[in-house]
């Protein structure tokens, strides 16, 4: 997956939207097989391969998967003049699908990346076959504390280790090793300094920037699975219930015993639930 050798989150780099942008692509054993974009969240340090390594594989078995460093993420180009907002994040994602020559596609968006989904969704219907939220940002709610403290870190180890139990509800899952890795990539040069730049404080102020109006999510028509562990912190379980409120043509998984890491803390469960949902979409039209 990796063209540079350099490291596996390191994918294959291509233009869009203007910009030079680090992708993974997998294609399925069917060529004409639908696409899946996967649009990772915002935790400090991550990359589209850190988010997303154990759905790409599960995946790739039915889809052609696209997973990119959304930009000011991971291996993708930061250029000094971009404005991080909604605006640019969706164009981005627009871009990514131009580049690859994709019209069309289901779109799996994680936390932050759940309201670039919406996003998606909202303003370019005609692109956006499936839709899947999981611990989805994007509609009105009030900062938790653990997002407070996700978008306020300030690079250390000991940091990092703190985020990283806020993510999960199975603590067996943090370890020194990936402390170690993802604060290694959040100090990465010109990671932090973009970081800073997106979620500000105040930082209900920078949340509600990435929040899109009820009115407008409920006009999407696009049939949607929305997944939710129990146990987050970071997102509340209530954004679940609020967008199967919203959508009409939705449904809902919530995972107990599960916290914000739904697609690593139950990775084969997600998958196989991710698969068949979209598998039906796909048949249906």
């Amino acid at each position: 997956m990796s063209d540079s050798g350099e490291s596996p989150e390191v994918g294959t780099s291509i233009t869009a939207a203007g910009i030079s942008t680090n992708v993974h692509v997998v294609n399925g054993p069917d060529p004409v097989a639908p696409a899946v974009l996967l649009i990772h969240g915002s935790g400090p340090g991550v990359t589209a391969w850190a988010n997303w390594r154990l759905t790409i594989p599960a995946l790739a078995e039915r889809f052609r998967v696209v997973a990119p460093d959304i930009v000011g993420f991971g291996y993708t180009e930061r250029p000094d003049d971009i404005t991080y907002d909604m605006t640019t994040w969706t164009a981005h994602s627009i871009g990514v699908l131009d580049a690859l020559g994709i019209e069309r596609c289901h779109v799996i968006g994680n936390s932050f990346g759940g309201s670039v989904a919406l996003s998606l969704a909202i303003h370019h219907p005609e692109r956006v076959s499936g839709l899947v939220l999981m611990g989805a940002a994007g509609v009105p709610f009030t900062l938790t504390p653990g997002l407070d403290a996700v978008w306020g870190y300030q690079p250390s180890v000991q940091a990092m280790e703190e985020l990283l139990e806020l993510f999960a509800y199975d603590r067996g899952l943090i370890g020194p090793d990936l402390a170690e890795l993802r604060f290694q990539a959040s100090i990465r040069p010109g990671v932090q300094e973009a970081y800073s730049r997106m979620f500000p404080e105040p930082r209900q102020q920078a949340l509600d920037a990435i929040t899109h109006s009820t009115d407008d999510i409920g006009r999407i028509g696009a049939p949607t699975l929305i997944v939710h562990g129990r146990d987050d912190v970071i997102i509340p379980p209530s954004n679940a219930y609020d967008l199967l409120n919203l959508i009409d043509d939705a449904q809902a998984h919530i995972f107990g015993r599960c916290g914000h890491w739904t697609q690593i803390e139950h990775a084969e469960a997600f998958s196989a639930l991710v698969t068949d949902f979209l598998s039906g979409v796909s048949a249906s039209e």
